[in-house]
């Protein structure tokens, strides 16, 4: 395979050769895929149909909770799809979709963290400027730009990823098409774009990251001038939930990216990926739900008045 244009599929990284293990890997990936479709789901619900929660946090959280049906919704169908029929391709076209889509979707995650952090951070230490800094038209804007960027910075990795020559073969060491295994094929004289793109990218992650550390440094700092425990508490509580989703996610991600994958075993990068690609999706309903008494309560407003809809129609057929 001497360059980019003689692929036609590529073939990702099993879970198992056995039958029953395959089956295994399907069930587990489908349990996992339906945790946090419904997870957020629910979440996108409720806050879509309660009129309370109809605030920028929530609008922001809506947001990533899209954002995060998308991502997962990138790699584990195709990987449980294979796992079922037995086989291992994936299609050109398929690769680029794959790493254009995930790209987006954790690229627009990171910029709407870090917007979320801003949020928080007007929230507590500018309160009395809060409903003008953070009104409808400026959040609509700052959600639209975090979409934007998670699009041109996708567009820029994928663009700069297909340009390169395959020499190495069409096996990718992961269950989806990932760049840093993609590059593992590429010629040695023909990725040298694609690492300065990477570096670019590093730089403004970098510089999110700086960005949400300032604004939570100015926040521990304004909320422990806060005279009452009780005050300080309500404060914690609205940023808990936001970073440890953003803790999760840097974790995750920088580890599956900043190992070196030329000295990493298949397996262990199966299990990064998983941790970084499906575990966050999956988690962050649970934890902006489990300490969020609006969420729970609109939740529960909603699935009671779905109960009572049923009862309703079921009495009138009856009749």
């Amino acid at each position: 395979m001497s360059n980019q244009t003689t692929v036609t599929e590529f073939l990702l990284l099993g879970f198992s050769d056995v039958q029953e293990l395959q089956i295994l890997h399907f069930v587990v990936f489908l349990v996992l895929y339906l945790a946090s479709l419904v997870g957020n789901l629910l979440i996108v619900t409720a806050i879509a149909l309660d009129h309370r929660l109809h605030t920028p946090m929530y609008f922001f959280l809506m947001n990533l909770s899209i954002l995060d049906l998308g991502s997962i919704s990138v790699t584990i169908p195709k990987s449980m799809v294979n796992s079922l029929m037995n086989t291992r391709s994936i299609s050109y076209s398929g690769c680029v979709a794959q790493v254009f889509f995930f790209l987006f979707f954790a690229s627009a995650n990171f910029a709407l963290l870090t917007i979320m952090a801003y949020d928080r951070y007007v929230a507590i230490c500018e309160p009395l400027h809060y409903e003008m800094v953070m009104n409808r038209g400026a959040c609509v804007q700052m959600a639209a730009s975090a979409w934007i960027s998670g699009i041109l910075n996708s567009a820029l990795h994928t663009g700069n990823t297909f340009t390169i020559s395959f020499c190495g073969g069409n096996t990718v060491d992961q269950f989806f098409c990932e760049v840093p295994q993609l590059l593992k094929l590429a010629c040695s004289d023909s990725y040298i774009n694609e690492v300065g793109v990477i570096v670019f990218s590093v730089c403004l992650a970098l510089s999110c990251f700086v960005f949400i550390t300032m604004s939570y440094v100015k926040i521990f700092t304004t909320v422990l001038r806060i005279p009452s425990e009780q005050g300080r508490h309500k404060a914690f509580s609205t940023c808990l939930p936001h970073l440890t989703v953003v803790s999760l996610f840097l974790c995750t991600s920088s580890f599956a990216y900043l190992k070196p994958t030329s000295s990493s075993s298949s397996a262990l990068n199966l299990l990064v990926a998983v941790l970084y690609s499906v575990l966050p999706p999956m988690m962050n309903p649970i934890i902006y739900s489990m300490r969020n008494k609006e969420i729970k309560g609109a939740l529960s407003k909603w699935m009671c008045w779905r109960l009572f809809s049923t009862n309703k129609m079921s009495i009138g057929l009856l009749r």
